[in-house]
């Protein structure tokens, strides 16, 4: 009966999976030009941009076993398919950075999700400035070519302390509405520009906890970003704690077309049915 049960449930998060993916379908060969300079000038996206960066995590204990969080994170975005073509050097003035920031609830040992938030793209046409005291880290500078509302749902597994399990997987789902993209910069394969259109937005990164991070990304992040009070922001010494702590991403943003509401719920719910599954298997060994 076990046995059952356990096949019943993987069959249930395959087909769940399986009804998201073809209901929000991953947009592929794109055209991406980071200066705004049109369809022509750009240069093609198979699949997705690469993304890095790092995220300040803030934790609040709600019961026993569950919490609430809030993320401030920075990104640079510096090539497409790990194709080595960097934009700041194909199309200079094109250095493309985000800022992130979202909130969510969680279980401690368990699952987190996303219950909103904000991503927003950035052109930049001076280089060089991403890591830097300019703005919030250099991320925020330019032109603000996009803006994606973070949708509930996404999220990923997390430790006892409620820290993203080591180089796990993250996942957010956004939405573009029309007009909330820049023309210029997002095409579609032939031609239409994405500026028109409502765009789905995924992004999947691998989350790391920053064992040491710099005064300056703790100035920059925590301290002007998310506005922190605590130690490393009110001339103490900052270390990460169980309640705050930095993390590095590295991964993926994907674009997709807004599929029907449904699937994002399905999506949710495969998520949280592989998320027990693993729990029972590393309890078991």
């Amino acid at each position: 009966m076990k046995f059952i049960k356990r096949a019943a449930c993987a069959a249930a998060i395959a087909m769940a999976f399986a009804g998201t993916a073809n209901a929000a379908t991953v947009i592929n060969d794109w055209v991406f030009n980071p200066t705004g300079g049109g369809f022509t000038g750009g240069q093609q996206v198979n699949e997705y941009l690469d993304v890095n960066g790092n995220a300040f995590i803030q934790i609040n204990p709600t019961s026993g076993s569950s919490f609430s969080f809030k993320e401030h994170a920075v990104f640079n975005i510096s090539q497409a398919d790990g194709n080595g073509q960097l934009f700041p050097v194909k199309f200079p003035g094109g250095n493309i950075t985000a800022t992130f920031e979202a909130s969510g609830t969680g279980s401690f040992g368990g699952n987190f999700s996303f219950s909103g938030g904000t991503i927003r793209m950035y052109q930049n046409p001076t280089s060089g400035q991403y890591a830097t005291s300019a703005g919030i880290y250099g991320a925020n500078l330019g032109n603000q070519i996009a803006e994606f509302t973070v949708m509930a749902g996404g999220g990923g597994m997390v430790d006892a302390s409620g820290s993203p399990t080591n180089n796990g997987q993250v996942t957010v789902l956004a939405k573009a509405d029309v007009g909330s993209l820049d023309a210029g910069y997002f095409f579609r394969e032939n031609g239409t520009d994405l500026s028109t259109e409502s765009i789905m937005a995924f992004a999947f990164t691998n989350a790391n906890t920053v064992a040491n991070p710099t005064n300056l990304l703790v100035d920059e992040v925590a301290c002007q970003y998310a506005n922190f009070t605590g130690n490393g922001c009110n001339g103490q010494q900052y270390a990460n704690t169980p309640g705050y702590f930095f993390v590095s991403n590295n991964g993926q943003v994907k674009l997709g077309e807004v599929p029907e509401p449904g699937s994002l719920a399905l999506f949710g719910i495969a998520m949280l049915g592989a998320g027990v599954m693993s729990r029972k298997r590393a309890r078991k060994a």
